[in-house]
């Protein structure tokens, strides 16, 4: 491994959400950006590690405020792509409280749909130090899938350790198509982050700690089964490891996945050992529980001593 800092490949869009119930009834809306490879690269530049995002947005207005947002965090957009034939994607999200959220996705011909193999930075990939996707990407499209592949036999080909978030999400494809795509691209992997339902998926079965050892067997190095407020469990180089979570008063859950991806990449980053890794990447899903809003809930390293202060 020759580089030092993170490059997140996939989609990310503009987000509109209400705190006040259905959209119908706001009179207000926040402004933001989703896209769980955008946000792991905020989280991981909110940690202090150099990251960069890269995917391709409209050349419009919802697009300026992907890019706008992403800057003001600090991550490197240099590869990012413009498509001047489609739009960005939208999110639109009503929020009552922690167990009534709802989002509306708007991506039908988005520009992240056209995503293809020609947008693979292979540059910046070269010069990084893991190249993080995600399982929601391959499902916006054959090109977008394929753009994905891409990127991670590049990353392999240059000896660049590859992250992958296995996320499925039912709105995007079958179960069927899903299992098959990402089966395959684990096996492309050297970090895999899933849950137990989407391991599952893949057509593995057992406890977590059995689902993470037969995830390792297909090529990972480094595997880790989140399982929500339940924890999480680990094998990572050869040793197993059980994670659990902080204490804390939930009041949002959105975003902590990547919150916990973002926090175990950048002490990857920087060389920690594997315990210090599981445990930063706990505090910071902890800590995104905390605060409403995906970017807004991530937390930067002064907040993390707070919740793991000793009492």
């Amino acid at each position: 491994m020759t580089g030092t800092g993170l490059l997140a490949f996939g989609e990310a869009l503009a987000m509109f959400s209400t705190r006040s119930g259905k959209l119908r009834h706001a009179t207000s809306v926040e402004v933001g950006i989703a896209g769980s490879e955008a946000m792991v690269a905020i989280g991981v530049a909110r940690l202090g590690v150099s990251s960069s995002w890269a995917g391709r947005l409209g050349a419009d207005e919802p697009g300026a405020l992907v890019l706008a947002r992403l800057r003001e965090e600090g991550v490197d957009t240099s590869a990012v792509r413009t498509d001047r034939r489609a739009p960005t994607g939208l999110m639109i999200k009503d929020f009552r409280n922690t167990d009534a959220m709802r989002a509306a996705f708007y991506r039908n011909g988005s520009a992240g749909t056209r995503l293809c193999p020609e947008d693979v930075p292979e540059d910046h990939i070269r010069e990084a130090g893991v190249l993080h996707l995600s399982g929601l990407t391959p499902g916006l499209s054959d090109s977008a899938a394929k753009a994905v592949f891409a990127a991670a036999e590049t990353a392999r080909e240059e000896g660049v350790p590859v992250s992958l978030d296995v996320d499925y999400a039912h709105a995007l494809w079958y179960p069927e198509d899903a299992a098959d795509v990402l089966y395959d691209l684990v096996g492309l992997c050297d970090i895999v982050f899933i849950g137990d339902d989407a391991a599952r998926l893949l057509g593995l079965d057992g406890d977590p700690q059995e689902l993470a050892a037969a995830l390792a067997e297909l090529g990972p190095d480094q595997v880790i089964v989140e399982l929500g407020p339940r924890g999480a469990v680990a094998e990572l180089h050869g040793s197993r490891y059980d994670v659990p979570n902080y204490p804390v008063r939930s009041v949002d859950t959105e975003g902590a996945d990547d919150a916990f991806v973002a926090g175990y990449l950048a002490e990857f980053l920087t060389g920690a050992s594997p315990d210090r890794r599981l445990r930063t990447a706990a505090a910071c899903r902890a800590f995104s529980l905390t605060v409403p809003g995906e970017t807004t809930s991530l937390p930067d390293r002064e907040e993390l001593k707070v919740l793991t202060r000793p009492r």
